[in-house]
């Protein structure tokens, strides 16, 4: 059974969708920890109604303190966590060394597009459609040091209409989301994700 932490800053929808996703489909994982960056986070209140142990842990700061990383690696290593997964967690990581590819992460786009530095929400919806992009989706990635960088693990699409605005291309997306990362989190449950230069390697079921 893998054992997951799930990161949180706000309202924790994707946290929602992950851990019913996990019952619903069987896959053979369990959120045993949520943390969140915010104290007033609706992901806390999520987590409490399912019985989920949670606890908050602040940046301190912008940039946040050297300390806000070593904490949160601190706790999940206390947890006995397998895999990290960030889920609308709007902070960037140090990754330590032994969690080197054992952290996940969503974005709104399909990278390498339309990440980065401050490319998030409604930031990422605005620019595809400033750019004028036919389609849009999700990509979940094992994140790095770096901002939306790592080996990409899934991507799902969704068209971009002409009548679209930022909320209305945000929801479509987040469909695509709902199906993408418990995808991913059942594929390294399962013990088929190899990454090779750089790049995920799927191996047989």
């Amino acid at each position: 059974m893998l054992k997951l932490a799930v990161l949180v800053s706000g309202t924790g929808r994707s946290l929602s969708n992950l851990a019913e996703a996990i019952e619903r489909d069987g896959i053979a994982a369990e959120i045993v920890e949520v943390i969140s960056s915010n104290p007033d986070a609706y992901g806390l209140v999520r987590a409490a109604k399912r019985g989920i142990g949670a606890t908050t842990i602040e940046p301190g700061g912008r940039p946040p303190s050297d300390r806000f990383s070593k904490q949160i690696f601190e706790r999940v290593r206390d947890r006995g966590v397998d895999l990290v997964c960030l889920a609308g967690f709007l902070w960037k990581l140090a990754i330590p060394e032994d969690f080197r590819l054992r952290v996940l992460n969503i974005h709104p786009a399909l990278l390498p597009a339309f990440g980065g530095k401050g490319m998030y929400g409604h930031h990422v919806h605005e620019a595809v459609i400033a750019a004028g992009c036919k389609v849009s989706g999700c990509t979940v990635h094992l994140a790095d040091n770096d901002y939306d960088q790592g080996p990409i693990l899934v991507q799902r699409c969704c068209p971009v209409l002409d009548s679209d605005g930022p909320d209305a291309l945000a929801d479509r997306v987040f469909a695509q989301e709902c199906i993408a990362y418990p995808e991913a989190v059942n594929l390294i449950a399962q013990g088929r994700v190899v990454v090779s230069e750089g790049r995920v390697i799927l191996g047989e079921p």
